[in-house]
């Protein structure tokens, strides 16, 4: 099954759970069985083959639940090992009962050793769950050291233990999952930050507890997904003509600099821009003409000669090799006092961290974390450790529309729950990548209209094209091909 569009915080996850428990009257020990019967369900899927398991059980409801599938996969049939990395006799309440059930049934347990995690096909991490909000303590630190040494898959339950929840930041250390089981409703960790990279494969499952159509269950992102390509970019009319489908102005491409705006432009064609206009250093003008006959290059000697353009956009881009001389201020201040649709990325953004913007409604911020991190007069760092954060001060001092590119980009606007985009790869971690991703938001923009519609699609058929291209290798992946790859991407 496909998995929810909705993430939501920790904090949720444990009120949704009280929910079931108070308000349904699912009993907890009766969740925690669900639990165990879904990860036995999803380790079968994930390694049929699989017949030896080590479960590693730590002191919580996460161990609880290691407990319980131990039990499960026991009376299936496997071959369970279980090692114990706090003492059973710590357990409390559910956790308590899980054990003795296990017991109960003839399992047996060991205490935590490094030459045991061989006797498994697959190793089960059930240390420390949700809970987690300080650093590993060093004895738990040293056994997920171990685990992510011992050579073999590990099957994370809810979270890979050490991963903070929220943020996608490791607390020190944290399990290096193969894949992940988690249950009730996604954790926002699972799916920013450095969480991909720890989670693995991502699997849910709900435990039949539905989320409550109220203000506290209200999710704190949303995946994006293809459907909204349809919805942004629906089939063409056979009468249609170019002038149905905006008219696109990329300015940048300052002295030396032809490439970015190059590359924005043809991104924007590429998604289906009716007419691409680049607006550079009247020497750029021959090399981007040269290599890309469809853009409509005008030379600009002076951020005068931009007017009429400005009047004719529907969409305006600005950054893509701006360069940050006074001539590269003057433009901006230029498209910045028309109003109208406005994508602003790369130059353009150090310009505004150097020297201020009144927040806007009209503008669109494509920062990467660095530019971010200028932005909002912090390190780059801050910004990473908790990009939800991040992306929230930067809507609340800029308004607008709001891109927080890298590793599960984010897009947020006032009163909108902020979209992440999964997609992606680090073969995309390359020159001329941001620049292809302003012109496809360009692109959409003027086709679409819809601020918000448009930046999410753009993100993810961006994402897309990256990936198709990265099927030969992500090492050596340009920008060019990424470009070229958009039109598959919105033609689905």
């Amino acid at each position: 099954m496909p998995l929810p569009v909705a993430l939501y915080s920790t904090a949720q996850v444990r009120a949704l759970d009280a929910h079931a428990i108070n308000e349904l009257h699912v009993p907890g020990y009766t969740l925690m069985k669900r639990a165990g019967e879904a990860a036995l369900r999803f380790l079968r899927t994930r390694w049929p083959t699989c017949h030896r398991v080590v479960i590693v059980c730590g002191g919580g409801n996460n161990g609880g639940d290691g407990y319980v599938l131990a039990r499960f996969a026991q009376a299936a049939g496997l071959t369970v090992s279980v090692l114990a990395a706090v003492a059973p006799e710590s357990l409390r309440d559910d956790a308590r009962q899980a054990f003795s059930d296990y017991i109960a049934s003839g399992g047996q347990i060991h205490a935590f050793a490094r030459e045991r995690l061989g006797d498994g096909d697959v190793i089960v991490d059930a240390l420390l769950g949700t809970g987690l909000r300080a650093a590993v303590r060093p004895e738990l630190a040293a056994v997920i050291r171990t685990l992510n040494g011992a050579q073999r898959p590990i099957f994370a339950l809810d979270v890979p233990s050490g991963l903070d929840s929220d943020t996608g930041v490791a607390l020190g250390v944290a399990v290096q999952a193969d894949c992940t089981v988690t249950f009730v409703a996604l954790k926002t960790g699972l799916f920013i930050g450095d969480g991909p990279e720890y989670a693995g494969t991502i699997f849910h499952d709900d435990l039949e507890v539905p989320v409550p159509e109220s203000g506290e269950f209200a999710a704190r992102l949303e995946r994006i997904t293809e459907a909204e390509i349809t919805a942004a970019l629906p089939r063409r009319a056979r009468a249609a003509h170019k002038g149905d489908f905006g008219r696109v102005l990329i300015v940048g491409g300052g002295i030396g600099m032809p490439g970015a705006a190059r590359l924005a432009g043809e991104a924007a064609l590429r998604v289906g821009a009716g007419l691409v206009t680049v607006a550079v250093a009247p020497e750029n003008v021959v090399g981007i003409v040269a290599g890309r006959p469809e853009l409509i290059c005008l030379p600009l000697s002076e951020p005068s000669g931009l007017e009429r353009a400005l009047e004719r956009a529907d969409v305006v881009a600005i950054g893509p090799g701006l360069g940050q001389s006074d001539w590269a201020r003057q433009v901006l201040e230029t498209v910045l006092h028309h109003p109208g649709p406005r994508v602003v990325d790369a130059d353009a953004l150090n310009l505004i961290a150097a020297h201020g913007a009144a927040a806007r409604d009209d503008w669109i911020l494509t920062p990467h974390p660095g530019e971010a991190a200028r932005l909002l007069g912090t390190h780059t760092s801050d910004v990473q450790n908790d990009r939800l954060t991040a992306l929230e001060r930067l809507i609340k001092r800029y308004g607008g529309t709001v891109v927080l590119k890298g590793a599960g980009t984010l897009v947020g606007a006032t009163g909108r729950t902020p979209g992440l985009c999964e997609r992606g790869n680090p073969g995309m971690a390359s020159a001329g990548m941001g620049d292809v991703l302003t012109g496809a938001i360009a692109g959409v923009l003027a086709q679409c209209r819809d601020p918000w519609l448009a930046t999410r699609v753009a993100v993810l058929v961006h994402a897309m094209s990256g990936d198709a291209a990265a099927r030969g290798g992500e090492r050596g992946l340009i920008a060019g091909e990424v470009a070229l790859g958009l039109r598959a991407c919105v033609n689905l």
